[in-house]
């Protein structure tokens, strides 16, 4: 990897950091919610793991570079919402894709 790829990914990071913000902002009105877990977050959090961690998996369709900059985008859409929301769902999304990445290793 040279320095751009890494530059590309800092950069979906801070993108997708700014869009969650906004976009919670926007969909959420109470400034703090707990148990409340989110389906589209969810969803977002478990592909942009998935995609992140196990890049590997799909090298042979699309290079891992684009993979993993999705990935990480939809990471951060995630981690970039307002405080107390996307916690649950990041973690969540964390675990599927480390049991995804733990069941190929061991196959």
């Amino acid at each position: 990897m040279n320095d751009i790829t890494y530059l590309i990914y800092i950069l979906s990071f801070t993108i997708g950091s700014a869009a969650g913000l906004v976009l919670s902002y926007k969909k959420y009105t109470a400034p703090y919610v707990t148990k409340n877990i989110d389906l589209v977050a969810l969803i977002l959090a478990i592909i942009g793991w998935v995609l992140a961690i196990n890049s590997q998996l799909i090298s042979a369709l699309v290079s891992p570079v684009i993979t993993i900059t999705v990935g990480i985008f939809l990471i951060a859409l995630v981690l970039g919402m307002r405080p107390g929301y996307g916690r649950y769902e990041t973690v969540i999304g964390f675990a599927i894709s480390a049991l995804i990445w733990v069941g190929t290793v061991l196959i």
